[in-house]
């Protein structure tokens, strides 16, 4: 790729337990944006939050390849188009949006959300909210704190 591409992944689950009261309070306060560590490209930044750990974030980098978002780089700008996984998740998904072409000094967030229940529906259901905040070119570690070039939200309604 020519241009730097900034990604970060912020990744939130929880079951039913935090789906009122104080733990939902929690958990919809949790953000959805964080500093970069030095040197991220051209690996990327993973933020997870759990419930079980009261929703503390817990940080990593990994190999861009094992974030689940299509990058493609034509024409002096980049395409970003998050991969939904799993198929088996709701809620069903019948038309996603196009991809969104940034240009040099833009970026995404985007924003996917999911339920799943047990194989076998002896546990609880578990939720996931899933953010990609994508950069395409050079950025100041604060970035992701500020407002999106483009904001996509493909979350739905997970009853």
């Amino acid at each position: 790729m020519e241009h730097d591409v900034v990604v970060q992944w912020v990744q939130t689950r929880w079951t039913k337990r935090s789906r009122g009261g104080e733990a939902a309070a929690r958990r919809n306060a949790a953000p959805v944006g964080f500093l970069l560590p030095a040197g991220v490209p051209p690996l990327a930044h993973t933020v997870g939050m759990l419930e079980r750990d009261d929703f503390a974030p817990f940080e990593d980098r990994v190999e861009r390849k094992r974030v689940d978002v299509r990058l493609r780089e034509t024409d002096g700008r980049l395409a970003v188009l998050p991969r939904v996984q799993p198929l088996f998740g709701l809620p069903p998904r019948r038309r996603r949006p196009p991809a969104v072409r940034l240009i040099p000094g833009q970026w995404v967030r985007w924003q996917l959300n999911y339920r799943f229940s047990s194989a076998a529906g002896m546990q609880d259901w578990s939720y996931w909210l899933d953010t990609f905040n994508i950069g395409y070119g050079a950025f100041a570690d604060d970035v992701f704190l500020g407002e999106p070039t483009f904001l996509v939200d493909e979350r739905g309604p997970l009853r």
